[in-house]
């Protein structure tokens, strides 16, 4: 059998950009303990394990990894191992295909520009809504001061498959000047369970996007995250109940990773239904390198 892995740049407008991920293929027999040294050995933000090259009743199932636990969804793993998927097993155009993770089904779909795959969309869960944090709170977890914080959108907890904590500030300076306070951040982890912070504003580097982001997640092994597909759709939900509430539709692009000299874009939606909102994240792929694990 086939042992094969890939290195990819997820979020990426050209190499050596984005969020970098590994996906092996074929990792059925693989104990998870195998699949976290891997991940360990890797060491990106997360490594996705697509468990057989065949498809059962319900599509293929894919485990995530980050450099300290496996955890239920990842946008960029996700859609890095639909890409993988797409073009190095099934090699035909396809309009989508049905993906299992921790969270459970889903659903992935392509567009194509000269006959390649241009941009691949996940589609989140439900938004849900949780806690919230006081501007005083999080200007101190963040380092920065709460004229900083844009007080007139709510700090908090939203989850479309993981769950980050929204901060909205009011500038791309404030984004930049962001940092993680150690001791404000274990307080935060111990007291709520919050885990994955995301800082965002709507002034950009470029123009023709229309947030700036950044997201830190110690705790998940990942100091700071260069695209976070999860985090995006958090966005967009946050998005559609807040800052556009009379919208029954939103698209928009996400602008990640500068500071850290990984650029990334991320592109999103929010669809507003009957009686619940549905959101999607797309980007674009690039492989870097191909290879074979023992």
């Amino acid at each position: 059998m086939e042992r094969s892995f890939y290195l990819l740049d997820v979020f990426a407008e050209g190499y050596y950009s984005g969020n970098q991920l590994a996906v092996f293929r074929n990792a059925a027999s693989l104990a998870a303990a195998d699949m976290q040294h891997l991940s360990r050995e890797v060491h990106f933000s997360e490594t996705a394990f697509i468990l057989s090259d065949l498809p059962d009743d319900d599509g293929y199932t894919v485990r995530v990894f980050t450099p300290a636990e496996e955890i239920p969804f990842s946008g960029h793993a996700v859609l890095g191992a639909a890409y993988i998927l797409q073009s190095e097993v099934l090699g035909e155009p396809l309009t989508g295909l049905n993906l299992k993770v921790g969270t459970g089904p889903v659903t992935v779909s392509f567009a194509y520009q000269y006959g390649e795959v241009d941009t691949v969309w996940v589609n989140h869960n439900c938004p849900e809504h949780g806690r919230r944090m006081e501007p005083e709170d999080a200007a101190a977890l963040l380092g920065l001061s709460v004229d900083d914080v844009d007080t007139r959108w709510p700090i908090e907890e939203v989850s479309t498959g993981l769950p980050f904590v929204m901060v909205p500030v009011r500038s791309l300076a404030a984004v930049q000047r962001a940092a993680v306070v150690p001791d404000a951040y274990k307080r935060l982890v111990s007291t709520t369970g919050s885990r994955a912070v995301y800082v965002f504003a709507p002034e950009t580097y470029n123009p023709e996007n229309d947030f700036n982001v950044r997201m830190f997640a110690a705790d998940y092994g990942i100091p700071e995250d260069p695209a976070t597909g999860a985090a995006a759709g958090c966005l967009a939900a946050y998005s559609m109940r807040y800052l556009k509430p009379a919208s029954s539709n939103l698209e928009f692009r996400i602008e990640q990773g500068h500071e850290i000299r990984r650029p990334s874009l991320l592109f999103a939606r929010a669809f507003r239904g009957s009686d619940h909102v549905r959101v999607a994240v797309g980007g674009r792929v690039h492989v870097v390198a191909r290879g074979s694990f023992v």
